[in-house]
């Protein structure tokens, strides 16, 4: 007799269960949902960050081989392609920006002796500004050995080439303003040789 009560129940559900299953679906989906989007965003900044990086490498690597400047950022710019590093949106804010600096150690003091910049984000140089006539004392110069080292970088009269690379970053998923959390809206990626 008991089997026969179990077989009639398994066959429906209760109007008033239905209502149940929809509530405790609503939260798993809510949080699939925010933890999907997170994913998509964040391996979005990641991946940006990882091109960069390779963006930055190349820079100054062409630069440290004799390669100009304006030569070396063009390959660059050329190269990153993906990142669309030249373009505008359609409200006229660029998507990018390559500067490649030379640091030269003359006498112990560190003097950018050349710089090239291409891209149209309005980005400005976090090494300095290169100034075609020599700088004042205690302006521009500093001293090339590193706080936190004994390396003396450049060495004496050696010369460092750096490339940054700006990219603008925008999320794709409503997440940010969901959970009231933005990503930077410029990523940055520097490399030294």
């Amino acid at each position: 007799m008991m089997a026969s009560v179990v077989r009639k129940r398994s066959g429906k559900i209760a109007n008033g269960e239905r209502g149940q299953a929809l509530l405790e679906l609503w939260p798993v989906v809510t949080l699939l949902l925010i933890l999907a989007f997170g994913v998509i965003d964040l391996g979005r900044a990641i991946w940006q960050v990882q091109v960069m990086t390779g963006l930055t490498r190349e820079g100054s690597n062409l630069a440290s081989r004799n390669t100009s400047l304006a030569d070396s950022a063009t390959a660059v710019v050329s190269d990153g392609a993906v990142l669309n590093l030249n373009g505008k949106n359609a409200s006229g804010n660029g998507y990018g920006k390559v500067i490649i600096t030379s640091v030269q150690n003359i006498g112990g003091t560190c003097i950018i002796t050349g710089q090239y910049s291409t891209g149209t984000l309005a980005a400005q140089s976090k090494i300095g500004t290169y100034s075609a006539s020599p700088p004042a004392t205690g302006v521009l110069p500093t001293p090339c050995t590193a706080s936190s080292t004994t390396y003396t970088i450049p060495p004496l009269n050696g010369t460092v080439y750096v490339t940054e690379v700006f990219s603008a970053y925008s999320p794709i998923t409503p997440l940010g303003a969901f959970i009231n959390f933005t990503m930077p809206p410029i990523l940055y990626d520097v490399a030294y040789f």
